[in-house]
């Protein structure tokens, strides 16, 4: 089964515990803090690399996630950080979220990368609190859980020039005899249900990139047939190579296959239809010389100069590489990767430093992503750190906020989903 999309889960690592920790020893016998901090969270990328041509594994392993951040220990020491996630995604993947459905990026050149799961932070230890004023502070916080994120991918193929026809014209044949791609053969419509990408070579000098993609069917652009997914891997193509089947095994009219197939191109993306074609009649030695030339004759009415060719036997193939080299010079400029196409770009919502305070279910309750976190890393066990809690509240204006919504002091309040009791 061919598979051009895929959804994942991404997770960043959670970042390590910082730890509360006070020298003794004869060496020290005044003591002191020596809880080191902990080590941020490992994040995920995704990296456009040549080694991997689908996103078949994506199917099997679904979930990603980055090493966690190292707890931070006694003496200062400074927990590891988590490694990085890399993973790699063919060229021309594009990256969405999947609940605003946004492009995120287009992978399309090997060594693109986007940050998609940025990992949590670590936790400070109390070293990290000394004041002038306080000297030994029993203050920690935990690491932060890394990002989360549901992405879906979608591969587009980059080749120079497409391969298309109706099935069976003999596509799967001709890219394995121009590129030495060992495509699935055999006669019946539908043998090819995976694009095939192959390079060909021009006389030891030059290459071009073709692709050779499922057959399409009337209709294809409403998902028949093999369904609109493959109309997608020809959008970057250059240029066509079509091929109509001179002898088929069915009734079917050259001049009105070569007429459905441009139909299906324009009514999927009208500029596609107006893409340069070569026009190549294959299956040539299975045809009279009298109906080869009544067949090109009706596509030289139109200005269409059909080039009949033979796999088979290999008559006028190499004409049709050189044919197809020569379009692609005139027509190909290596398009610049396009904006969306980026190198390290952080996936991530924006920054929130506001804070709202609401009543609900008469309890008042504090939202913002930086109050939140402040809360969810502070280790509350001790006085200390309740008492350093308020005095950030303090200096961020939360309290002052709560106090005008009516807050007393002495009533319980909820900071993101942790509830606690301060002094006002």
């Amino acid at each position: 089964m061919f598979i051009d999309e895929a959804t994942i889960r991404v997770r960043g690592g959670r970042g390590g515990n910082g730890v509360i920790h006070f020298v003794s020893g004869p060496k020290n016998p005044r003591g002191g803090p020596d809880g080191g901090n902990a080590g941020d969270g490992g994040s995920v990328l995704l990296e456009a690399s040549r080694n991997v041509s689908t996103l078949y594994r994506f199917r099997h392993r679904p979930l990603f996630e980055a090493e966690n951040g190292v707890n931070g220990s006694r003496n200062n020491k400074q927990g590891a950080t988590g490694a990085d996630l890399v993973v790699d995604v063919p060229l021309g993947t594009i990256i969405k979220d999947t609940t605003t459905g946004e492009v995120l990026a287009d992978l399309s050149r090997a060594g693109d990368q986007m940050l998609v799961a940025e990992g949590g932070e670590g936790g400070r230890g109390n070293s990290s609190f000394v004041t002038s004023r306080k000297q030994g502070p029993r203050i920690c916080e935990r690491g932060l859980g890394g990002e989360a994120r549901t992405l879906k991918l979608e591969l587009k193929l980059i080749a120079d020039i497409g391969i298309i026809g109706f099935p069976n014209v003999g596509k799967s044949s001709l890219i394995s005899s121009i590129s030495g791609k060992k495509a699935k053969i055999a006669d019946y419509p539908f043998t090819t249900l995976v694009p095939n990408l192959g390079v060909v070579d021009v006389d030891g000098k030059d290459q071009f990139v073709a692709v050779d993609v499922p057959g399409l069917v009337e209709g294809a652009h409403e998902g028949k047939g093999l369904g609109d997914r493959f109309l997608r891997h020809v959008e970057r193509t250059s240029a066509f190579i079509h091929m109509i089947d001179l002898a088929p095994m069915e009734e079917r009219d050259p001049i009105e296959d070569y007429d459905a197939i441009n139909h299906e191109l324009a009514s999927f993306k009208p500029h596609l239809a107006k893409r340069p074609q070569i026009v190549v009649g294959n299956k040539s030695d299975a045809v009279s010389a009298e109906a080869l030339q009544d067949i090109q004759s009706r596509f030289l009415e139109r200005g269409i100069d059909l080039l009949a060719i033979s796999v088979a036997t290999g008559e006028n193939v190499r004409a049709l590489v050189h044919r197809a080299f020569y379009l692609l010079q005139g027509v190909r400029t290596k398009e610049e990767p396009e904006a969306l196409s980026v190198r390290k770009k952080i996936y991530r919502f924006e920054g929130e430093t506001g804070f709202s305070v609401v009543r609900e279910d008469d309890m008042l309750v504090v939202q913002g992503k930086t109050v939140e976190n402040l809360v969810k890393k502070l280790v509350l066990d001790s006085f200390d750190a309740q008492e350093y809690l308020g005095n950030r509240l303090e200096k961020m204006g939360v309290l002052k906020e709560l106090r005008k919504q009516g807050w007393t002091g002495t009533e319980m309040i909820r900071i993101g989903e942790i509830e606690l009791e301060l002094e006002g």
